[in-house]
């Protein structure tokens, strides 16, 4: 993996020699005499290793070491010095060293302890990326539909190409990214995501450039935004048909420049980052009603993949259904359970308006009904929204004045939208054809608590 390098000396022989030795090894080195020099350069561009001396004039490598750590600076810091001694090694560790060298440096051991550092950051990304694989499924298939997506993701994912992941909610939009992150030359590198939808306008500047300490109210210390912890790997933006129009254009100049400028900061930071986006919406209708930028669109969609809903690929319920059984399980250390063919058959009948997700955790509920095996009455417990609103979809005999009917169906519609839009209220209304104030007080009407909802919608 090439590496970024930030040498810090005062030393002019010990600047072009070390980034002589970097360079020789394949690396990218930036050199800078004074700690000063050094801090401005870390603020405005993200490195893989900051490699300073210790004893400096006006401000020592140690002073330095604290100014990164206080500001935020991730990058690992190794310390070096020709006058070490212990009290100096404890004191650097303790301030946040990865290292200390002793001058004068040899060449060997230098590329040794970059490698170790690189081996680092590739366990860290790992562990980020395995703990946000926890509750989620992996890629399960079987149908036409399905084989035909990932041959297309197989095709691009070598590539530096943009991808746009059409899909409606639940149909494993992020899941298909990661996959095509871990087969893309980035796969080492960071997957790092950003929901656009579940962001609040006046944040989202923040969450994907950063900002400096101080640059508004609240901002206590430095934050590193998505664009700068994606760096060498991909950032995935999902739902970015719902991005604010401001915003697409702050974005469509990142995606031309490959630079970030954070909040408060008149500095950019050049990031490599791969972007990778999803939405559930029709984004060239989009354009149409102007809505979203044309040049951006261009910029974006350069590739398309259209991700099935789960009732176009009915025969992969049942294989779902297993992997959710064994991944749910082994995940709350019960005993799997098995489904009765008839319990299969009426999950293959729903119409999964929620797709994957919904499927999942409807599996969870049954595993906690059944008792020996899940028998075709636990669906009808677990699903009796979904059945009484498959029988009136299908003209079957009902129950009650036409009023109630019509009021059960009204309700079986607001859910299940509900329940497609991870019950965010805004995106429901706009899928429904309502005013959000609307549809809160058609919720109140057919007796749906929307409390709860509305203190978690901008999560």
């Amino acid at each position: 993996m090439k590496a970024n390098i930030l040498i810090v000396d005062d030393e002019a022989n010990t600047l072009a020699s070390l980034s002589r030795a970097f360079r020789l090894a394949g690396h990218e080195a930036t050199v800078c005499d004074n700690a000063v020099r050094a801090m401005e350069l870390a603020m405005a561009e993200s490195f893989d290793l900051i490699l300073s001396d210790v004893v400096m004039p006006r401000r020592d490598g140690l002073a330095l070491l604290e100014d990164l750590k206080s500001n935020g600076i991730v990058a690992p810091v190794v310390m070096m010095s020709g006058q070490a001694h212990i009290e100096m090694a404890v004191r650097a560790t303790r301030l946040g060293a990865f290292d200390f060298l002793e001058k004068p440096l040899s060449t060997d051991k230098l590329l040794v302890t970059l490698e170790n550092v690189l081996k680092l950051r590739r366990l860290e990304a790992e562990n980020t990326d395995l703990r946000g694989r926890i509750g989620k499924h992996s890629m399960v298939w079987s149908c036409d539909a399905m084989r035909r997506v990932m041959a297309q993701v197989e095709r691009v994912a070598a590539s530096e190409t943009r991808v746009c992941i059409y899909g409606e909610t639940g149909t494993g939009k992020e899941l298909v990214a990661r996959t095509l992150h871990e087969r893309s030359p980035r796969c080492g590198g960071p997957f790092i995501t950003l929901n656009c939808a579940a962001v609040p306008a006046e944040l989202i500047e923040s969450e994907l450039f950063g900002h400096e300490k101080g640059s508004f109210t609240g901002a206590t210390q430095r934050h590193t935004g998505k664009f700068e912890q994606a760096h060498h790997g991909t950032l995935f933006l999902d739902e970015i048909g719902d991005m604010p129009q401001t915003m697409q254009a702050k974005l469509l100049r990142v995606l031309e420049e490959q630079e970030v400028e954070r909040i408060g900061s008149s500095k950019p930071t050049k990031v490599d980052v791969r972007v990778i986006v999803a939405t559930h919406c029709n984004l060239e209708r989009a354009v149409e009603a102007g809505t979203f930028r044309r040049d951006l669109y261009h910029r974006v969609v350069v590739f398309p993949l259209q991700l099935p809903p789960l009732r176009d690929r009915r025969e992969d319920v049942q294989i779902l259904v297993e992997h959710f059984v064994r991944q749910i399980s082994v995940q709350n250390g019960w005993k799997p359970i098995a489904f009765t063919p008839e319990a299969v058959g009426a999950l293959q009948q729903y119409g999964w308006p929620g797709n994957l997700r919904e499927l999942r955790n409807t599996v969870e509920r049954l595993l906690l009904l059944a008792v020996d095996a899940v028998q075709l009455a636990d669906v009808d417990m677990a699903l009796p929204v979904a059945r009484a609103k498959s029988a009136s979809l299908h003209g079957k005999e009902g129950s009650g004045p036409l009023s109630l009917r019509v009021q059960a169906f009204e309700r079986a519609e607001v859910l299940a939208e509900l329940d497609r839009h991870q019950r965010h209220v805004s995106n429901a209304a706009r899928a429904l054809g309502l005013e959000r104030s609307h549809l809160y007080k058609k919720c109140q009407q057919l007796g749906i608590d929307l409390r709860h909802l509305d203190q978690t919608e901008g999560s």
